[in-house]
């Protein structure tokens, strides 16, 4: 059976970068039919908030990214001390004491001696004495033992890749304090949960080449991996630093469709063209993991506005009636409502804005050079109420009163009694206008 998961840290709010990483495993599963876990990263007890955690979980629900089960890997610390036990019992865990400035000055004499910047390996060569004299002084940390050879795999996505481990530093899998890091809670976790596939960004390579090796040190098999390219702007700036205004629930606020922010995350970046999906299941279909591209791809949230408005364009009176209900419409006028104002909302929050100008009246726009002929007009327009007829026959009057024809005839009297030069049909709207400020 396929499985996926999605491991987020509860550290703070889901961002459009997470959101790909999620998309894409949530979608491999269930267009197999499988599982997708929602695997909660919070072995860091001083920077995961439960209220992270909730945030999480509201944020996929909006989305409708639904979790087969969920695992946190706090509560799993036990089967990591087993993984760590057992590496050490094989010979690759070895304890290291180095604090982060002696490692920086480590590493720049390598840079400055044309050397690669990796681990030395010091803390092999120390004596039981010397490691209980440091350990005095400070706490010591572990790292796994590589063996330097090539890693190889085929990635679902950027073909063959073949990594130097001789290349690579050790990687440090439980610091001093005792906190278990992701490196190796992760290799146990997939191990554990019989995840078969993971996705994730092309930043964690080097991460996926470590991790092959633990696993194969535990005697474990690797999954298919499969390395997305990271988000860039829409300039190809970096996105990290605007990422604080691309949490999902600033998109949500904003009214963005979850179903148009699928749709374009789905095939951003890949060979298939961009096109909205009306639901889930028609995502599901039409992904497919190898028509991603390497190449950085860029993101731009104003992509997003357009794609909402043709989605809800799409909608029938029944699937946004509670919608308009809310906004204030009363249920007599609410399905005409829908017929006059559909086709002219970018976001659901855009109905309570054509509301409060049909219910309170618009403030009304008049050129100087149009201010007599408006006055003219409206003393010819008849009192409410009006229907479909009442626009086509009132201008027809104005302009056999004044002259005035085409755009210099109708755009003045839009701008009048909507304060907007575009609009739905007057016809439509003129009869749901309650207040004509204009005419005031």
């Amino acid at each position: 059976m396929t499985v996926t998961r999605f491991a987020p840290s509860p550290t703070g709010f889901i961002h459009v970068g997470n959101l790909r990483t999620a998309l894409m495993n949530y979608l491999i599963a269930r267009k197999a039919g499988g599982e997708f876990i929602l695997r909660i990263d919070d072995t860091d007890p001083e920077r995961s908030e439960e209220k992270y955690v909730d945030a999480i979980k509201e944020d996929l629900e909006w989305l409708g990214l639904t979790w087969d089960r969920v695992e946190r890997q706090s509560e799993r610390l036990d089967r990591y001390a087993d993984a760590a036990d057992k590496l050490r019992e094989i010979g690759r865990f070895y304890e290291v004491f180095e604090t982060p400035t002696e490692l920086d000055l480590k590493r720049k004499k390598q840079l400055n001696m044309k050397k690669p910047p990796v681990y030395d390996r010091a803390g092999l060569s120390l004596s039981e004495a010397e490691k209980d004299a440091l350990r005095e002084e400070r706490g010591g940390y572990w790292r796994f033992k590589l063996d330097h050879e090539r890693i190889e795999w085929n990635d679902q996505i950027i073909g063959d890749i073949s990594i130097d481990a001789a290349s690579v530093s050790d990687p440090v899998l439980i610091r001093a304090d005792g906190q278990v890091l992701y490196t190796i809670a992760s290799v146990v976790d997939d191990t554990d949960m019989g995840v078969t596939n993971v996705v994730r960004g092309a930043d964690h390579v080097t991460n996926t080449a470590t991790q092959i090796q633990i696993m194969q040190a535990l005697g474990f098999e690797a999954p298919a991996f499969a390395h997305h390219s990271l988000l860039t702007g829409p300039q190809g700036e970096a996105l990290s630093k605007r990422l604080g205004t691309l949490a999902l629930r600033d998109l949500r606020e904003a009214g963005i469709e979850p179903m148009a922010l699928l749709s374009h995350m789905a095939r951003l970046g890949s060979s298939d063209p961009a096109e909205l999906c009306r639901d889930m299941a028609e995502l599901v279909e039409g992904f497919e993991i190898g028509n991603f591209g390497t190449a950085p791809t860029k993101f731009d949230v104003a992509d997003l506005t357009p794609l909402t408005a043709k989605y809800l364009h799409g909608f029938a009176y029944s699937d946004i009636s509670e919608d308009i209900f809310d906004a204030g419409v009363p249920a007599d006028k609410a399905e005409a409502f829908w017929n006059v104002v559909g086709e002219n909302i970018d976001t659901r929050k855009d109905l309570a804005t054509w509301w409060e100008l049909m219910s309170k009246g618009a403030e009304p726009v008049i050129d100087d050079e149009d201010a007599d002929f408006v006055r003219e007009a409206l003393a010819m327009l008849p009192d409410g109420p009006h229907d479909g007829d009442t626009w086509g026959t009132w201008t027809a009057a104005v302009k056999e009163a004044t002259g005035r024809k085409g755009r210099g005839l109708f755009m003045p009297l839009r701008k009048a009694l909507t304060g907007m030069q575009h609009g739905p049909d007057m016809s439509a709207l003129l009869p749901l206008l309650q207040v004509i400020k204009a005419k005031a």
